[in-house]
């Protein structure tokens, strides 16, 4: 008797410890698949299907769906009565078709709308060019992204949309430089490292520029000078969309596109900057707008804009420094930038006077909101009046080869407008150059 209760005794306590061991082993299987849940549902692209069941693109280029066309970007435009969209894509002229807009608006999608297209008219005979999309916002629609369909009733949810920027109006900037493209491995360090130096002396306060292709070390210098916040690097991919030009014109160079989209980048960056930027200028990284009776951008545009209060494009002349004529005394020639790849931009203070009997080049500085299209050197549709900045207020300093054959340099003017920035100029691209691991550790010792 005595030995069946101590029996039923150890069968009952190790029952109990196998439901202990089995209760722990469930809690602890219930919080591991609990926790795994949780990890996989928290990620925001889950939340962003939630809420937008259609693709969403945050490239800077975007086939349209049944077209030979591309989307770059869309802004909130209501300078022309009826519109409140504007697209701004790349667009094959022979292929235009009639299109409609759809329409995000908060969790509800496919609210469609007529789209107008507006080819712009410089295209220097490309098959493809610059191009926007006008459009209106449907009544009582939030609208945060919207796409383009060649049949209104398609279905949305198989097309890719893009974000609606500019809904948020607040300057923060005086001026921002907009740089068209760099291609073909650009790889002149020195000078993009002394013309952002210059351009921060003269009062800019954001540089945008589109990179398709570049070297490794001038790779390196952008992704310093992002860190920092003062330049804006666009991913601009168009050679896996299109044949690029390296020219100008078709006739000359062929391709899909003139000089890798230049046009379209340039009308981009105006957009990409109007709500954030009195001031936008439009010039190349090998050009410099340079006030010559005033210390800095902010003064000379001090003075500009009360005299021409209706102006929204002030043109600036082009002059050439030949970069084959370098200052004789070679006083800013150092050997810690020798082996940084590019033109130093001190060495060249020879101008070449402007032959202004033929056409001749200018550049620009302008309200970004009254501009509606622009071109390279001149403003193709505007909301305010054009006016030519006198060159001995304010000229561009351009460094490249000479377009009036070899000159002697008795045949140029002196021109040492550089030179008065060498204070601040020369320490401030050590910094950067030092940074971004161009300058020798020995020389770096030096400094």
């Amino acid at each position: 008797m005595n030995t069946k209760t101590g029996n039923t005794t150890c069968l009952w306590k190790r029952d109990f410890v196998l439901l202990i061991f089995t209760v722990v082993m469930v809690i602890l299987l219930y919080s591991m698949v609990t926790e795994e849940t949780t990890t996989v549902r928290s990620p925001v692209p889950k939340l962003q299907e939630k809420i937008y069941p259609v693709p969403i693109s945050e490239e800077s280029i975007t086939p349209l769906k049944n077209t030979k066309h591309l989307l770059v970007s869309a802004f909130m435009d209501q300078r022309i009565k009826g519109f409140d969209i504007r697209i701004i894509g790349i667009f094959k002229r022979d292929s235009i078709q009639p299109l409609h807009c759809s329409f995000c608006c908060g969790s509800v999608f496919n609210q469609t709308t007529p789209a107008t297209i507006l080819v712009h008219s410089d295209h220097f005979g490309f098959p493809y060019g610059a191009t926007d999309v006008l459009c209106q916002i449907p009544q009582n629609c939030d609208a945060s992204h919207v796409t383009l369909l060649t049949n209104p009733s398609a279905n949305a949810s198989e097309h890719t949309f893009i974000p609606i920027r500019n809904k948020m109006k607040k300057t923060r900037f005086n001026f921002t430089v907009c740089i068209s493209t760099l291609f073909g491995d650009y790889n002149n360090v020195l000078q993009f490292a002394q013309t952002l130096e210059v351009y921060r002396l003269l009062g800019v306060d954001r540089v945008v520029i589109y990179n398709t292709s570049c070297s490794p070390e001038l790779d390196r210098l952008l992704r310093s000078y992002s860190q920092e916040g003062f330049l804006e690097v666009v991913p601009w991919p168009i050679g896996n969309f299109l044949t690029p030009s390296n020219g100008w014109r078709f006739q000359d160079f062929g391709g899909d596109l003139e000089y890798y989209g230049q046009l379209v980048t340039l009308n981009e960056c105006v957009y990409r900057s109007m709500e954030r930027s009195r001031y936008v200028l439009l010039n190349d990284i090998d050009q410099i707008i340079m006030p010559y009776k005033h210390d800095n951008l902010v003064s000379l545009m001090n003075t500009l804009e009360p005299q021409h209060p209706n102006v929204g494009a002030f043109f600036i002349e082009e002059h050439i420094f030949p970069c084959k004529h370098f200052e004789p005394s070679r006083k800013f020639h150092f050997p810690r930038w020798e082996k940084v790849p590019g033109v130093n931009i001190l060495e060249h203070i020879y101008r070449q006077e402007p032959d202004r009997s033929v056409y001749h080049q200018y550049k620009m500085i302008v309200k970004p909101k009254s501009i509606e299209q622009t071109s390279v050197h001149e403003v193709l549709k505007k909301f305010g009046e054009l006016y030519k900045v006198p060159p001995d207020v304010c000229r561009m300093i351009h460094l490249r080869s000479g377009l009036q054959g070899f000159l002697n340099v008795e045949e140029l003017n002196e021109d040492k407008r550089l030179w008065d920035f060498q204070e601040k100029l020369i320490p401030n691209v050590d910094k950067v150059l030092k940074r971004a691991g161009m300058i020798p550790a020995e020389e770096q010792n030096k400094l």
